[in-house]
């Protein structure tokens, strides 16, 4: 098999974010377009506060076909944008943009990709239960989005600025019963939850012995679900685990908002084993 080149007629794709040098996307990405043939090439790009508008206006100038959004970029980003996709909208948060000939169309795949890794890697199925959010910012606001279109009997987030859980849970209402309150508040509730939703940086690389929450109280019934995927089990999981609840990492959730990006830029079935098993290699 011939090796690739990059040349002049290779389609640039990359992700933005800050700090990005911990993001796995690249080796993921790259994976998937050797696997299918494609002449493209995908790279992180350190995008600091208040430099976000021109970045995004270098991917009309440089015509990348794609970009990823990530920290603390998916909120901001919708200003800059030529249109976007309903469920962004309505979830108020993009992590990926198509570039069609200087068009640049705004959608979200974390809710989407975290729903099918729940359902096929912990065989979860949400409708009809009792969801905890831990965090409101735009990671969280895709998967809450998902969640209550889902079925979710209620959706509780949970935050250290209260005023942005409550702002999240009127924003998905119209789906699904939902309501925001204090890390304190967790206590009244607590008996009533099926789920929990991490979405914070909180034990991610390199803060891997942080944990957000008291976890004494987690039992047999529930089940915790953490976004963050390096490290692959986070500190939170270990003592989910450790209390007997079901755990559920966030590897699948990135993988799958990943294959579903590829899929818009590219039109091709993403190849995801592949992606997978790029992932895991590169810890």
């Amino acid at each position: 098999m011939k090796q690739w080149q990059m040349d002049t007629g290779t389609v640039m794709h990359g992700v933005f974010g800050d700090p990005i040098k911990h993001s796995k996307s690249p080796v993921m990405h790259n994976r998937a377009f050797r696997e299918l043939g494609l002449n493209a090439a995908y790279a992180a790009f350190h995008i600091k506060p208040g430099q976000l508008k021109d970045a995004v206006a270098g991917i009309r100038a440089m015509q990348f076909r794609g970009v990823n959004v990530t920290i603390p970029h998916k909120l901001e980003v919708m200003d800059y944008l030529d249109d976007i996709h309903e469920d962004a909208r309505a979830i108020g948060a993009v992590n990926t943009i198509v570039n069609d000939d200087g068009k640049l169309t705004g959608f979200n795949t974390d809710g989407i990709g975290y729903v099918r890794s729940l359902k096929e890697e912990a065989g979860f199925a949400v409708a009809g239960k009792k969801v905890l959010m831990l965090g409101a910012g735009g990671a969280a606001r895709g998967v809450a989005y998902a969640l209550a279109k889902e079925g979710a009997a209620s959706v509780r987030i949970a935050n250290r600025t209260v005023s942005k859980a409550e702002e999240l849970a009127e924003a998905i209402r119209p789906f699904a019963p939902a309501e925001g309150m204090s890390y304190e508040a967790i206590a009244d509730v607590r008996d009533e939850i099926d789920l929990i939703v991490h979405n914070t940086e909180v034990g991610m690389h390199p803060k891997v012995d942080e944990v957000l929450i008291d976890t004494s109280w987690f039992h047999e019934g529930l089940t915790v679900s953490d976004i963050v995927y390096n490290p692959l089990v986070t500190r939170l999981l270990r003592e989910a685990e450790a209390k007997g609840a079901k755990t559920h990492g966030g590897l699948g959730m990135f993988v799958y908002q990943g294959a579903y990006a590829f899929e818009y830029w590219t039109g091709r079935e993403a190849p995801i084993a592949a992606m997978r098993e790029a992932v895991l290699e590169a810890f």
